[in-house]
């Protein structure tokens, strides 16, 4: 699966049918996600919404081929990824998905360029080459000025903003950001959701977020509550 495929706006870039996953055995058994069904469409912001413990970084990491389901299926576009072996389904992960964490996860020692040209590297792409796109990408996330320097330098929203050009600077065509307000405040928070809604998003790039933020709201194009492992829609459209 390749990062260079296009599809064009509305069309289904992930299709979830039943969707589960267990932790434990026996009595001990904890369904954290349950049967869900989903499908998120190119040139959408979805949110996936519900308090903490609901499942829904569970289910992110299933959308995103980072922990395998123990029923259902997980089509990106068109293709099944848990049918992928482990050398595909690290390619999908490396060419087709961006993924925020929640604490950003940056590596200290290296400057925000440096943590930005990982992808590229882990791509196998020439050092120089890869450095000169992370800036750019830097530029992007409004950082240009702020790429020799290390994370620590730089505040909560600007550390966001660092990861987000990370996740973006290869390509994909799925941006997954998990709690990407949650160590922000609200003004913060707004302008980094309002910022990749309006320059991120694309009709060839389908983003979810997944939160429990409801000061965000506003920005999302369809919203789904999820609440002890199932989803619904919520008020601002359906599946």
């Amino acid at each position: 699966m390749s990062a260079e495929a296009q599809k064009p706006a509305g069309t289904e870039a992930i299709v979830a049918a039943g969707v589960t996953k267990w932790f434990g055995e026996g009595e001990t058994r904890v369904t954290a996600v349950d049967a869900v069904g989903l499908v998120a469409h190119f040139g959408e912001m979805l949110f996936i919404v519900g308090p903490s413990g609901s499942g829904k970084t569970t289910l992110l990491s299933m959308l995103s081929g980072i922990l395998r389901p123990n029923a259902g299926s997980v089509s990106v576009m068109g293709a099944d990824i848990w049918t992928l072996d482990n050398d595909q389904l690290a390619d999908f992960r490396l060419n087709t998905v961006g993924f925020v964490f929640q604490d950003y996860h940056l590596f200290p020692r290296l400057t925000t360029a440096e943590n930005v040209a990982i992808p590229l590297i882990l791509k196998h792409r020439d050092w120089d080459e890869a450095i000169a796109e992370a800036r750019k990408y830097l530029g992007v996330v409004g950082l240009g000025n702020r790429s020799e320097i290390l994370p620590v330098k730089l505040s909560g929203g600007e550390q966001q903003r660092v990861a987000i050009a990370r996740a973006i600077v290869s390509g994909p065509q799925i941006l997954i950001l998990d709690e990407p307000t949650a160590s922000l405040d609200g003004d913060t928070g707004r302008t980094i959701i309002s910022f990749v809604k309006k320059e991120i998003l694309n009709s060839n790039r389908c983003i979810l977020i997944v939160t429990h933020d409801a000061r965000i709201n506003e920005y999302a194009d369809r919203i789904l509550h999820m609440e002890d492992g199932h989803l619904s829609a919520s008020d601002k459209g359906t599946e």
